[in-house]
Protein backbone atom coordinates (compact mmCIF):
# COMPACT_ATOMS: atom_id res chain seq x y z
CA UNK A 1 0.00 0.00 0.00
CA UNK A 2 1.11 3.60 -0.36
CA UNK A 3 3.26 4.95 2.20
CA UNK A 4 1.70 8.41 3.35
CA UNK A 5 4.62 11.15 4.14
CA UNK A 6 4.18 13.91 6.72
CA UNK A 7 6.32 17.42 7.84
CA UNK A 8 6.08 19.08 10.53
CA UNK A 9 5.64 22.91 10.96
CA UNK A 10 5.45 25.27 13.71
CA UNK A 11 4.86 28.64 14.49
CA UNK A 12 8.29 30.52 13.33
CA UNK A 13 11.40 29.04 12.56
CA UNK A 14 13.20 26.79 15.14
CA UNK A 15 14.96 23.92 15.83
CA UNK A 16 17.94 22.90 17.85
CA UNK A 17 20.15 24.55 15.75
CA UNK A 18 18.19 28.15 14.61
CA UNK A 19 17.26 29.90 17.54
CA UNK A 20 14.06 31.42 17.76
CA UNK A 21 13.45 35.07 17.08
CA UNK A 22 10.74 37.09 16.66
CA UNK A 23 7.81 37.07 15.96
CA UNK A 24 6.45 34.39 18.07
CA UNK A 25 3.53 33.99 15.20
CA UNK A 26 5.48 34.69 11.84
CA UNK A 27 2.58 34.41 9.84
CA UNK A 28 5.39 34.46 6.84
CA UNK A 29 7.15 31.33 7.80
CA UNK A 30 3.80 29.50 8.19
CA UNK A 31 2.94 30.44 5.14
CA UNK A 32 6.21 29.62 3.49
CA UNK A 33 6.46 26.32 5.41
CA UNK A 34 3.18 24.90 4.74
CA UNK A 35 3.35 25.71 1.18
CA UNK A 36 6.67 24.08 0.72
CA UNK A 37 5.49 20.81 2.37
CA UNK A 38 2.82 21.29 -0.14
CA UNK A 39 4.84 21.90 -3.12
CA UNK A 40 7.11 19.03 -1.82
CA UNK A 41 4.53 16.12 -2.36
CA UNK A 42 4.26 15.93 1.62
CA UNK A 43 0.56 14.28 2.67
CA UNK A 44 -0.19 16.06 6.01
CA UNK A 45 2.00 18.21 8.43
CA UNK A 46 1.50 18.07 11.87
CA UNK A 47 1.27 21.34 14.32
CA UNK A 48 2.60 20.36 17.49
CA UNK A 49 1.94 21.17 21.28
CA UNK A 50 4.11 23.12 23.45
CA UNK A 51 3.00 24.66 26.83
CA UNK A 52 4.55 27.79 25.81
CA UNK A 53 3.32 27.94 22.12
CA UNK A 54 0.77 29.50 20.34
CA UNK A 55 -2.66 27.84 20.29
CA UNK A 56 -1.81 24.92 17.58
CA UNK A 57 -5.66 24.90 16.65
CA UNK A 58 -5.03 28.74 14.85
CA UNK A 59 -1.62 27.58 13.88
CA UNK A 60 -3.48 24.77 11.87
CA UNK A 61 -6.21 27.03 10.38
CA UNK A 62 -3.69 29.37 9.48
CA UNK A 63 -1.51 27.08 7.67
CA UNK A 64 -4.43 25.47 5.86
CA UNK A 65 -5.61 29.06 4.98
CA UNK A 66 -2.38 29.10 2.74
CA UNK A 67 -2.71 26.22 1.09
CA UNK A 68 -5.07 23.90 -0.94
CA UNK A 69 -4.57 20.35 -0.57
CA UNK A 70 -1.82 19.12 1.84
CA UNK A 71 -3.58 17.30 5.14
CA UNK A 72 -2.96 18.89 8.90
CA UNK A 73 -2.48 16.63 11.88
CA UNK A 74 -3.46 18.74 15.27
CA UNK A 75 -0.84 17.73 18.23
CA UNK A 76 -3.96 17.88 21.35
CA UNK A 77 -3.25 17.53 24.68
CA UNK A 78 -6.15 16.69 26.69
CA UNK A 79 -7.31 18.06 29.94
CA UNK A 80 -7.66 21.55 29.01
CA UNK A 81 -10.25 22.11 26.90
CA UNK A 82 -13.33 19.91 28.21
CA UNK A 83 -14.35 17.12 25.67
CA UNK A 84 -17.20 18.15 24.31
CA UNK A 85 -15.89 21.49 23.06
CA UNK A 86 -13.18 19.83 21.87
CA UNK A 87 -15.00 18.07 20.11
CA UNK A 88 -16.49 20.77 18.68
CA UNK A 89 -13.89 23.12 18.02
CA UNK A 90 -11.92 19.68 15.97
CA UNK A 91 -15.52 18.89 13.89
CA UNK A 92 -15.26 22.84 12.69
CA UNK A 93 -11.63 23.18 11.77
CA UNK A 94 -12.36 19.85 9.98
CA UNK A 95 -15.31 21.87 7.96
CA UNK A 96 -13.30 24.65 7.40
CA UNK A 97 -10.36 22.98 5.93
CA UNK A 98 -12.86 20.72 3.28
CA UNK A 99 -11.97 17.68 5.23
CA UNK A 100 -7.81 17.70 5.93
CA UNK A 101 -8.13 17.16 9.14
CA UNK A 102 -6.39 14.49 11.53
CA UNK A 103 -5.62 15.04 15.35
CA UNK A 104 -3.32 13.34 17.42
CA UNK A 105 -3.64 12.34 21.25
CA UNK A 106 -0.62 13.47 23.83
CA UNK A 107 -1.24 12.56 26.93
CA UNK A 108 1.54 14.25 28.23
CA UNK A 109 4.85 12.56 29.23
CA UNK A 110 6.48 15.39 31.44
CA UNK A 111 5.07 16.35 35.01
CA UNK A 112 6.50 19.44 35.25
CA UNK A 113 5.23 20.37 32.15
CA UNK A 114 1.81 19.52 32.50
CA UNK A 115 2.09 21.39 35.76
CA UNK A 116 2.62 24.92 33.41
CA UNK A 117 -1.07 24.55 32.63
CA UNK A 118 -2.05 23.50 36.06
CA UNK A 119 -2.21 19.47 35.21
CA UNK A 120 -1.48 17.81 38.70
CA UNK A 121 -2.90 14.05 37.28
CA UNK A 122 -0.18 11.20 37.25
CA UNK A 123 1.56 9.88 34.38
CA UNK A 124 -0.82 6.72 34.14
CA UNK A 125 -4.00 9.16 35.42
CA UNK A 126 -3.38 10.83 32.55
CA UNK A 127 -3.74 8.36 30.30
CA UNK A 128 -6.89 7.00 31.70
CA UNK A 129 -8.15 10.75 31.33
CA UNK A 130 -7.12 10.44 27.60
CA UNK A 131 -9.39 6.96 27.62
CA UNK A 132 -12.04 8.64 28.24
CA UNK A 133 -11.79 11.66 26.57
CA UNK A 134 -11.54 9.90 23.50
CA UNK A 135 -14.44 7.82 24.21
CA UNK A 136 -16.41 11.79 24.82
CA UNK A 137 -15.16 12.89 21.41
CA UNK A 138 -16.34 9.77 19.19
CA UNK A 139 -20.15 10.00 20.38
CA UNK A 140 -20.22 13.77 20.04
CA UNK A 141 -18.79 13.00 16.68
CA UNK A 142 -20.78 10.05 15.69
CA UNK A 143 -24.08 10.16 17.95
CA UNK A 144 -27.05 12.38 17.93
CA UNK A 145 -27.41 14.40 20.93
CA UNK A 146 -28.20 14.67 23.71
CA UNK A 147 -25.73 12.71 25.44
CA UNK A 148 -25.10 12.24 28.69
CA UNK A 149 -21.80 11.04 30.25
CA UNK A 150 -20.22 10.49 33.94
CA UNK A 151 -17.22 9.14 34.22
CA UNK A 152 -13.99 9.33 36.57
CA UNK A 153 -13.01 12.55 34.81
CA UNK A 154 -15.55 14.05 33.12
CA UNK A 155 -19.34 14.72 33.84
CA UNK A 156 -21.73 16.29 31.69
CA UNK A 157 -25.48 16.28 30.99
CA UNK A 158 -27.47 16.70 27.51
CA UNK A 159 -24.82 17.65 25.06
CA UNK A 160 -25.07 17.99 21.78
CA UNK A 161 -23.22 19.61 18.99
CA UNK A 162 -24.69 20.85 15.58
CA UNK A 163 -21.40 20.75 13.81
CA UNK A 164 -19.93 17.15 13.05
CA UNK A 165 -16.52 16.56 10.97
CA UNK A 166 -16.80 16.82 7.28
CA UNK A 167 -14.85 12.96 7.27
CA UNK A 168 -17.18 10.68 8.41
CA UNK A 169 -17.48 9.06 10.52
CA UNK A 170 -15.02 11.13 12.37
CA UNK A 171 -11.45 12.65 12.46
CA UNK A 172 -8.74 10.07 11.99
CA UNK A 173 -7.00 9.55 15.29
CA UNK A 174 -3.11 8.98 15.74
CA UNK A 175 -1.62 8.72 18.72
CA UNK A 176 1.41 7.97 20.65
CA UNK A 177 3.74 6.74 23.66
CA UNK A 178 6.03 3.46 24.66
CA UNK A 179 4.50 2.94 28.54
CA UNK A 180 2.14 0.49 29.05
CA UNK A 181 -0.08 2.86 29.78
CA UNK A 182 0.09 4.71 26.45
CA UNK A 183 -0.30 0.87 24.36
CA UNK A 184 -3.11 0.28 25.99
CA UNK A 185 -5.23 3.30 25.47
CA UNK A 186 -4.16 3.74 21.59
CA UNK A 187 -4.68 0.41 20.87
CA UNK A 188 -8.64 0.95 21.92
CA UNK A 189 -8.36 4.40 20.19
CA UNK A 190 -5.69 5.14 17.32
CA UNK A 191 -6.08 4.14 13.59
CA UNK A 192 -2.36 5.10 13.83
CA UNK A 193 0.23 4.81 16.41
CA UNK A 194 3.23 7.03 16.46
CA UNK A 195 6.39 5.74 17.35
CA UNK A 196 10.06 7.87 17.67
CA UNK A 197 12.72 6.80 15.33
CA UNK A 198 14.19 3.68 17.36
CA UNK A 199 16.59 0.72 15.63
CA UNK A 200 14.30 -1.82 13.77
CA UNK A 201 14.34 -4.33 16.18
CA UNK A 202 12.95 -2.15 18.93
CA UNK A 203 10.21 -0.57 16.47
CA UNK A 204 9.62 -4.15 15.45
CA UNK A 205 8.71 -4.86 19.20
CA UNK A 206 6.76 -2.08 19.62
CA UNK A 207 4.49 -2.79 16.81
CA UNK A 208 3.85 -6.54 18.13
CA UNK A 209 3.17 -4.91 21.25
CA UNK A 210 0.57 -2.49 20.35
CA UNK A 211 -1.01 -5.00 17.92
CA UNK A 212 -1.38 -7.73 20.38
CA UNK A 213 -3.38 -5.17 22.20
CA UNK A 214 -5.49 -4.19 19.44
CA UNK A 215 -6.28 -7.52 18.37
CA UNK A 216 -7.47 -7.71 22.18
CA UNK A 217 -10.15 -4.93 21.44
CA UNK A 218 -10.86 -6.62 18.22
CA UNK A 219 -9.42 -3.63 16.16
CA UNK A 220 -6.04 -3.48 13.44
CA UNK A 221 -4.11 -0.24 13.75
CA UNK A 222 -1.37 1.39 11.17
CA UNK A 223 1.81 2.63 12.43
CA UNK A 224 4.10 5.72 11.64
CA UNK A 225 7.73 6.17 12.90
CA UNK A 226 9.30 9.35 13.18
CA UNK A 227 13.19 10.45 11.97
CA UNK A 228 15.25 13.77 11.18
CA UNK A 229 17.06 12.98 7.91
CA UNK A 230 20.18 14.75 7.24
CA UNK A 231 20.84 14.44 3.56
CA UNK A 232 24.13 14.65 1.34
CA UNK A 233 25.03 14.10 -2.36
CA UNK A 234 27.65 11.65 -0.66
CA UNK A 235 27.92 9.66 2.49
CA UNK A 236 30.79 11.76 3.57
CA UNK A 237 28.89 15.43 2.68
CA UNK A 238 26.07 13.88 4.96
CA UNK A 239 28.01 12.71 8.07
CA UNK A 240 30.10 15.86 7.62
CA UNK A 241 27.04 17.66 7.71
CA UNK A 242 25.84 15.44 10.76
CA UNK A 243 28.80 16.91 12.44
CA UNK A 244 28.33 19.88 11.83
CA UNK A 245 24.55 19.76 13.58
CA UNK A 246 25.81 17.69 16.41
CA UNK A 247 28.79 20.08 17.41
CA UNK A 248 26.32 23.44 17.41
CA UNK A 249 24.10 21.65 19.16
CA UNK A 250 26.85 20.68 21.88
CA UNK A 251 28.40 23.85 22.07
CA UNK A 252 24.77 25.58 22.61
CA UNK A 253 22.94 23.74 25.34
CA UNK A 254 23.41 22.28 28.59
CA UNK A 255 24.01 19.11 29.74
CA UNK A 256 20.57 17.60 29.22
CA UNK A 257 18.49 15.96 32.17
CA UNK A 258 17.35 12.49 32.58
CA UNK A 259 13.76 12.44 30.74
CA UNK A 260 10.45 11.48 32.65
CA UNK A 261 8.63 9.63 29.33
CA UNK A 262 9.56 6.09 28.23
CA UNK A 263 9.90 7.30 24.09
CA UNK A 264 12.48 9.86 25.21
CA UNK A 265 14.10 6.72 27.47
CA UNK A 266 14.10 4.21 24.83
CA UNK A 267 16.00 7.17 22.74
CA UNK A 268 18.89 7.10 24.88
CA UNK A 269 18.81 3.05 25.74
CA UNK A 270 19.62 2.92 22.35
CA UNK A 271 21.88 5.68 21.77
CA UNK A 272 23.55 4.14 24.84
CA UNK A 273 24.21 0.82 22.76
CA UNK A 274 25.78 2.75 19.36
CA UNK A 275 25.85 5.67 18.00
CA UNK A 276 24.85 4.10 14.61
CA UNK A 277 22.36 1.38 14.13
CA UNK A 278 21.12 -1.06 11.03
CA UNK A 279 21.59 1.25 7.66
CA UNK A 280 22.07 4.80 8.47
CA UNK A 281 20.27 5.62 11.97
CA UNK A 282 22.33 7.81 14.17
CA UNK A 283 21.35 8.19 17.80
CA UNK A 284 24.22 11.15 18.85
CA UNK A 285 22.01 13.91 18.95
CA UNK A 286 19.34 12.46 20.76
CA UNK A 287 22.11 11.44 23.26
CA UNK A 288 23.11 15.07 22.65
CA UNK A 289 19.69 16.65 23.35
CA UNK A 290 18.27 14.35 26.17
CA UNK A 291 15.81 12.65 23.16
CA UNK A 292 13.61 15.88 23.64
CA UNK A 293 11.21 14.83 21.04
CA UNK A 294 11.97 12.90 17.86
CA UNK A 295 15.82 13.18 17.98
CA UNK A 296 16.82 10.72 15.86
CA UNK A 297 19.02 11.11 12.85
CA UNK A 298 18.99 9.01 9.23
CA UNK A 299 21.96 10.04 7.54
CA UNK A 300 23.33 9.30 4.11
CA UNK A 301 22.23 10.43 0.27
CA UNK A 302 18.61 10.25 -0.68
CA UNK A 303 19.03 7.29 -1.84
CA UNK A 304 20.72 5.83 1.37
CA UNK A 305 18.02 7.27 3.80
CA UNK A 306 15.10 6.37 1.57
CA UNK A 307 16.26 2.39 1.53
CA UNK A 308 16.71 2.97 5.60
CA UNK A 309 12.94 4.03 5.29
CA UNK A 310 11.80 1.04 2.91
CA UNK A 311 13.22 -1.30 5.71
CA UNK A 312 10.55 0.41 8.19
CA UNK A 313 8.15 -0.44 5.43
CA UNK A 314 8.36 -4.07 5.30
CA UNK A 315 8.05 -3.81 9.31
CA UNK A 316 4.60 -2.67 8.64
CA UNK A 317 5.25 1.28 9.10
CA UNK A 318 2.96 3.20 6.49
CA UNK A 319 3.79 6.53 7.46
CA UNK A 320 6.96 8.38 7.88
CA UNK A 321 7.10 11.95 9.56
CA UNK A 322 10.37 13.18 8.19
CA UNK A 323 11.23 17.15 9.80
CA UNK A 324 15.17 18.60 9.10
CA UNK A 325 17.30 20.30 11.81
CA UNK A 326 16.85 23.58 9.15
CA UNK A 327 13.11 23.21 8.87
CA UNK A 328 12.30 25.17 5.83
CA UNK A 329 15.23 24.45 3.82
CA UNK A 330 15.41 20.73 4.28
CA UNK A 331 11.33 20.14 3.50
CA UNK A 332 12.15 21.82 0.19
CA UNK A 333 14.90 19.61 0.29
CA UNK A 334 13.36 16.19 0.83
CA UNK A 335 10.36 17.35 -1.41
CA UNK A 336 12.95 17.50 -4.56
CA UNK A 337 15.61 14.95 -3.50
CA UNK A 338 14.18 12.05 -0.92
CA UNK A 339 9.90 12.11 -1.17
CA UNK A 340 10.13 10.79 -4.64
CA UNK A 341 12.67 8.20 -4.54
CA UNK A 342 10.53 6.66 -1.04
CA UNK A 343 7.68 6.63 -3.36
CA UNK A 344 9.73 4.99 -6.09
CA UNK A 345 10.81 1.98 -3.88
CA UNK A 346 8.32 1.20 -1.90
CA UNK A 347 5.96 1.26 -5.16
CA UNK A 348 8.72 -1.29 -6.19
CA UNK A 349 8.41 -3.31 -3.05
CA UNK A 350 4.38 -3.23 -3.46
CA UNK A 351 4.77 -4.31 -7.25
CA UNK A 352 7.18 -7.19 -5.96
CA UNK A 353 4.76 -8.51 -3.50
CA UNK A 354 2.41 -9.39 -5.80
CA UNK A 355 4.09 -10.81 -8.16
CA UNK A 356 5.22 -12.87 -5.60
CA UNK A 357 1.95 -13.29 -4.08
CA UNK A 358 1.02 -14.48 -8.04
CA UNK A 359 3.64 -16.62 -8.53
CA UNK A 360 2.75 -18.58 -5.55
CA UNK A 361 -0.79 -19.11 -6.49
CA UNK A 362 0.21 -20.16 -10.09
CA UNK A 363 2.29 -23.12 -8.43
CA UNK A 364 -0.44 -24.09 -6.16
CA UNK A 365 -1.98 -24.74 -9.73
CA UNK A 366 -4.14 -21.72 -10.39
CA UNK A 367 -3.59 -18.72 -13.48
CA UNK A 368 -2.46 -15.63 -12.64
CA UNK A 369 -5.74 -13.22 -13.75
CA UNK A 370 -5.85 -9.12 -13.13
CA UNK A 371 -8.68 -10.77 -10.46
CA UNK A 372 -5.82 -12.56 -8.60
CA UNK A 373 -3.60 -10.13 -8.98
CA UNK A 374 -6.07 -7.19 -7.52
CA UNK A 375 -7.26 -9.66 -4.90
CA UNK A 376 -3.15 -10.19 -4.28
CA UNK A 377 -3.01 -5.96 -3.37
CA UNK A 378 -5.49 -6.32 -1.48
CA UNK A 379 -4.59 -8.70 0.74
CA UNK A 380 -1.23 -7.47 0.90
CA UNK A 381 -2.86 -3.86 2.10
CA UNK A 382 -4.84 -5.41 4.54
CA UNK A 383 -1.51 -7.46 5.84
CA UNK A 384 0.27 -4.20 5.69
CA UNK A 385 -2.12 -2.50 8.39
CA UNK A 386 -2.03 -5.43 10.54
Amino acid sequence: MPAEIFGMIGNRLASEICTPRAPVFDRDFIRKAARAHEEGGFDRILVGYYSNAPDGFLVAAYAAAQTERIGLLLAHRPGFVAPTLAARKLATLDQMTEGRLAVHMISGGSDADQRKDGDYLSHDERYARTDEYLEILKRVWTEDGPITHRGAYYHFEGAESDIKPLQQPRLPIFFGGSSDAAIAVGARHADTYMVWGEPLADVRQTIARVREAAAREGRTVNFSVSFRPILGQTEDEAWWRAGVIHRSIVASRPAPARPQNVGSQRLLAAAARSAVHDRCLWTAIAEATGARGNTTALVGTPETVADALVDYYELGVTTFLIRGFSPLNDARQYGRELIPLIREKIARVDADRVAALGRSVEADGGPVTVTTARRASELLAVGASR
